[in-house]
């Protein structure tokens, strides 16, 4: 079996790659553009023996705002699974910069969509989507695989036009493809603007750390938070389970969805309680009302993940994961700049 992970050189990409590399015999195709996100450092530092002589590994250089042309694709080569990972997102920058966006994330997913259509081996096509396409969710609703959209910036919604082209392209060609959701993934050699790493940077150096709250700055934001590896576990478990002949769901989409949930929903001041705790030292912050200040940013996003759970996937202790993170990230603190 070949697998293609766009974006592999990104930090959920390389978990993915990792994953897949240890737990399966298969050969590994990494296609990214090598940017702002993508890092071959990654891989390089990966838990795998001699991973830059590994025959099972080939990396190709392409940016897929232009699309798959016949070299490329013959450097790919014939591929089983393609996991669709490559993306921006970084909601400030989508704020700036929205066309970018588009670009990347919509533009990008039709460009590996139309090559993938036209591979006579191909059996499942996997696109990573995010929980907020949803837009916020009120206090006590999660929401499930077949609701509505409500993008409330360029970054979701650029991810929710990229969805439903997946749909078009299931619908209109039978692309084998099926869509996960999933929210706020952290882990190892994650880009340090993200909050954890971030949050265990200001920690350690005695800085003040900037709580996301609601107006009146006394409820912090909320999320699910899930570790990069739960997700390339749940990808996997999705790529062998045989959602072909899983029932259409009753809204008449016929490609399947699944939500990839974390196991709490944590705050972030309570994350940022549980970090400076690990880390040991005090936890100096501010609560600040970021929805009101800057609009697009949200103050709680929930999923479901019931779905998954029906099909024998559930993630683990996430407590103990971020406990894991916090420590690795302070012995290999390169990653945190």
């Amino acid at each position: 079996m070949r697998i293609l992970i766009t974006g592999a050189a990104g930090f959920i990409g390389h978990h993915l790659l990792e994953y897949i590399y240890l737990n399966t015999d298969w050969d590994i195709v990494c296609l990214d553009r090598l940017d702002y996100s993508g890092n071959l450092n990654r891989i390089s530092d990966l838990n795998m023996d001699s991973v830059k002589n590994s025959k099972r590994l080939s990396i190709v250089h392409h940016d897929l705002k232009s699309a798959v042309n016949p070299m490329i694709s013959k450097m790919i080569g014939d591929v089983d699974y393609i996991a669709h990972l490559a993306a921006g997102s970084h909601v400030d920058r989508s704020i700036d910069y929205p066309m970018d966006f588009v670009l990347d994330n919509t533009v990008g997913t039709v460009n590996i969509m139309d090559y993938a259509r036209k591979l006579k081996s191909l059996k499942k096509f996997i696109y990573f989507s995010t929980d907020e396409i949803f837009g916020p969710a009120p206090q006590g609703l999660s929401y499930k695989e077949y609701d509505r959209y409500n993008s409330t910036n360029p970054y979701s919604a650029s991810k929710a036009a990229a969805e439903e082209l997946v749909v078009a392209y299931h619908n209109t060609y039978g692309l084998p493809a099926i869509i996960t959701h999933t929210m706020n993934v952290f882990g190892e050699r994650q880009h340090p603007e993200k909050f954890i790493p971030m949050c265990i940077k200001k920690v350690r150096d005695g800085q003040k750390v900037t709580i996301h709250s609601d107006e009146s700055m006394k409820k912090a934001g909320s999320r699910h938070y899930i570790h990069a590896k739960d997700v390339a576990s749940a990808l996997l478990h999705l790529i062998n389970y045989d959602t072909v002949n899983m029932p259409i769901h009753d809204s008449g989409v016929k490609c399947q969805k699944f939500n990839i949930v974390g196991s709490k929903e944590i705050d972030n001041l309570e994350l940022a309680k549980t970090i400076a705790l690990n880390v040991g030292k005090e936890l100096i912050y501010e609560m600040v009302d970021f929805h009101s200040s800057r609009p697009g940013h949200d103050l709680r996003y929930a999923l479901d993940g019931s779905r998954m759970k029906s099909i024998g996937w559930e993630p683990g202790n996430v407590m103990d994961n971020l406990c894991n993170t916090v420590y690795w990230s302070l012995r290999n603190d390169r990653w945190l700049l």
